[in-house]
């Protein structure tokens, strides 16, 4: 393995945990700035699109929408494994999100299983998100 690919592998992997973290915070302008101009994030739960956001502007209201119920977000990343192809990659990534939020007047934790498939490009030698399916493998929600 080359040092530029060494390079690039880790440079992926801190953008995948930086767009975590920036959801975590709730700071969608600057996490949707991680992403490619035109990039397409859906969202899949029970094997159906629940989601399809197309573009940063249309990407960050809705993910403001979708999390604006939930008063903590927290994602823990693992596994990743990453294709190179010159300017373009391909990477899987196992996560666990927990969402803390209000149902009904009683506070309800929500654990996540999700596997996110992102394709990713180079533009001005950075790397960018052009297409993420995040898919909602398993959910337990429980009161807190």
């Amino acid at each position: 393995m080359s040092i530029e690919e060494l390079y690039d592998r880790t440079y992926i992997k801190e953008l995948f945990d930086r767009v975590s973290v920036l959801g975590d915070k709730k700071d969608f302008h600057a996490q949707v700035q991680l992403f490619t101009e035109n990039a397409v994030s859906e969202s899949y739960a029970g094997g159906k699109q629940i989601l399809k956001l197309e573009g940063r502007t249309e990407m960050e209201k809705g993910f403001k929408i979708f999390l604006s119920k939930i008063e903590t977000v927290y994602h823990f990343n693992g596994q990743q494994i990453v294709d190179l192809d010159g300017d373009a990659a391909h990477g899987t990534c196992y996560c666990l999100i927990t969402l803390i939020g209000n149902d009904g007047g009683q506070k309800t934790r929500t654990t996540i299983g999700a596997i996110y498939k992102d394709d990713y490009v180079r533009e001005n030698s950075q790397w960018l998100i052009a297409k993420r399916r995040g898919i909602f493998d398993w959910q337990e929600k429980h009161n807190v």
